[in-house]
Formats: structure tokens, C-alpha cells, sequence
């Protein structure tokens, strides 16, 4: 079993226009995918550990399966980390141990940057965003990639001065004019697409007078919303077993799974009045996808060998007790 870190990663200079890549193909074939829901633990406010297994059984990734553990420390930098134990799910063979930070907010960001093409209205315009960390980073690096012939205005909802740094990481896309914004309010009103990277939140960010016809909201972290479960035209997620322990999951007008949209089971946006919310949880089939995805990349350009192993031990006679 290899060790995979994060420099490892990062050495091979994986394009956002990859990430989409991967995670649309793992959307497309998600029904055919072992996606039990993730066991979620809040041992304190703000912090939590999420465990999340998985098994891809079809597609490019076929056999490929794995477990992630995410936990989010705020006193912690970063907040967000993450480790994946890949396996051939075939053989049961454990393959790596992989750094899952990277992963965790490109594939994120990639399942982000799907929702938005796939549900938006015609030619939308104006982005409201706000939590401008990583994973927000990584939203807006592959929508930008997919969309650089529009011209976009984001606005920024103002928080410690990180709204400078994160339009000034944006600075070689000349389509994109940024905006700054003192209030949630002054975020959502006017915006077609509203984005929300923040990782706590313990209330709904704006009243709903402010979300205006056909507004699509993707909450990243499904976190400061919960009034537009009431209102919303519809409601979609990446999987129904993440989600339907909502408290307001009862009250949605409509739901469906990003998926059956994809392969046109249910319809997406049927009009531009529609006021769409995404709620993508996180999956860990997105993340095992990746990390095999990385596992054969490392393969091929011959770093793999290279790589220390952890050897655990394991016995080697049937029986040892």
C-alpha cells in the first residue's frame, strides 16, 4: 500500500477542465454505484467527522472502492482535511493511503461548477459568492474554465479582506469583473447564481424577499438556506440517502437526483422563473474516482514505485490467534 501526500498530488498539474471531467462521468453512473450514506460526527459546535465509503462498479473506475475520512477543525489550517484508503474492490487489495485535502475541494468545487451549467438560467450574468476559502477557489477556477467566452460579474460578500485575495487569484480571466458587498442581502439580490463555500453557519444568511425569479442557489456545505426549502420551484441533490433526513425535506415542492436529470429520467430547469436550489452533500464515489484516477496517473508517469509504502504486517498464516 502506498503513501500518496499532497505534494504528490499536486506534481502532476491535473487541469480543472479534468476535474469536470471526472466528476461528470461519476454523476452519469451514479445509479449503478455502492454509495451507502455517510456516518456524519459532531463531537463539539463547528466541528465534525465525516466518514464515507463507497464502490464504483461501472464506468472507466469499475471496482475502484475506498473510504473517506473528512474532519473540519476551525482553529485548524486548513479547516478542512481529509485522508482516502483506496482499495481494488475486486481483490480487496488496499492500494494507497492518499492525501484527500486536494481531492476533497477540486471535486467539490467540479460538482459545484456541474450544478450551475446544468441548472441556471440561459446566459446568466451575475454571481453572488460568499465563504471565499478553497473549495469556493476551486468552484469558480473550473466554472471559469467552462464559461470564458461570458462576461461575469461575481460579487463578493466581504469577510476579513479575503474577497481582495480570491478576486486577485482571478486576475488572468478578463471576462470576470468582481464586485464587493458588505451584506448577505446585497450578495443574493440581483445575483442568477448564489454560492456559498461557508463551512458554519448557524443561521439562514438572508430573509427570502431576497432570492429573485429563477435565482439558482448552490449552497456547497448545504448550510444557511433552509428558508428556501420552502419556496423553491425544486430542490435536487447528488443522492437521496444523503438527504432525506433534512427537517424540511417533507416540504420540498419538488425533488430529484442530479443524476436522473443527467440521463434524463426527471427534468432539470424548465424555465427561466424557476427558482432552483442544489443541495450536493458530498459523495465519496467523486472522491474515489479521483483518487484511482490519481492512483493510475502516478502509475503511468512512472512516480508510483517511487512512493513509500506502508507496510502494516498484516499476518501471513490463516491462523494467528
Amino acid at each position: 500500500m502506498k503513501i500518496i501526500n499532497f505534494k504528490d498530488i499536486k506534481s502532476l498539474s491535473i487541469s480543472p477542465s479534468k476535474c469536470y471531467e471526472w466528476v461528470e462521468e461519476t454523476i452519469h453512473n451514479k445509479n449503478s454505484t455502492i454509495l451507502p450514506p455517510k456516518i456524519s460526527m459532531k463531537p463539539f459546535d463547528g466541528v465534525f467527522c465525516n466518514v464515507m465509503p463507497g464502490i464504483i462498479t461501472n464506468g472507466s473506475k469499475k471496482n475502484s472502492g475506498g473510504v473517506k475520512v473528512v474532519t473540519r477543525y476551525p482553529n485548524r489550517v486548513p479547516s478542512l482535511e481529509s485522508c482516502i484508503l483506496l482499495m481494488n474492490a475486486t481483490t480487496g487489495e488496499f492500494l494507497a493511503l492518499m492525501d484527500g485535502t486536494w481531492i476533497t475541494a477540486m471535486r467539490t468545487g467540479a460538482v459545484a461548477a456541474h450544478s450551475i451549467l446544468l441548472f441556471s438560467k440561459e446566459h446568466f450574468s451575475v454571481i453572488g459568492m460568499m465563504g471565499l476559502g478553497n473549495t469556493a477557489r476551486a468552484t469558480l477556477l473550473i466554472l471559469a474554465e467552462k464559461i470564458r467566452n461570458r462576461e461575469i460579474t461575481v460579487k463578493l460578500l466581504k469577510y476579513k479582506g479575503q474577497e481582495e485575495n480570491f478576486a486577485e487569484r482571478f486576475s488572468k480571466y478578463k471576462n470576470l469583473k468582481f464586485d464587493y458587498v458588505d451584506t448577505a442581502e446585497e450578495m443574493v439580490q440581483g445575483s442568477d447564481v448564489v454560492i456559498s463555500g461557508a463551512t458554519y453557519l448557524p443561521q439562514d444568511v438572508c430573509p427570502s424577499e431576497c432570492f429573485d425569479e429563477g435565482v439558482l442557489v448552490v449552497p456547497i456545505h448545504t448550510l444557511g438556506f433552509t428558508n428556501c426549502d420552502l419556496f423553491f420551484e425544486k430542490v435536487f441533490a447528488d443522492d437521496l440517502g444523503h438527504v432525506h433526513h433534512f427537517k424540511n425535506f417533507d416540504k420540498f415542492k419538488r425533488f430529484a437526483e442530479v443524476c436522473d436529470v443527467v440521463n434524463g429520467i426527471e427534468p432539470g430547469r424548465e424555465n427561466a422563473r424557476e427558482r432552483i436550489l442544489v443541495y450536493n452533500i458530498g459523495v465519496s464515489i467523486h472522491d474515489i474516482h479521483f483518487a484511482s484516477s490519481i492512483y493510475e496517473m502516478l502509475q503511468q508517469n512512472g512516480i508510483l514505485d517511487s512512493l513509500p509504502d506502508a507496510d502494516l504486517k498484516n499476518p501471513l498464516e490463516k491462523f494467528w490467534v
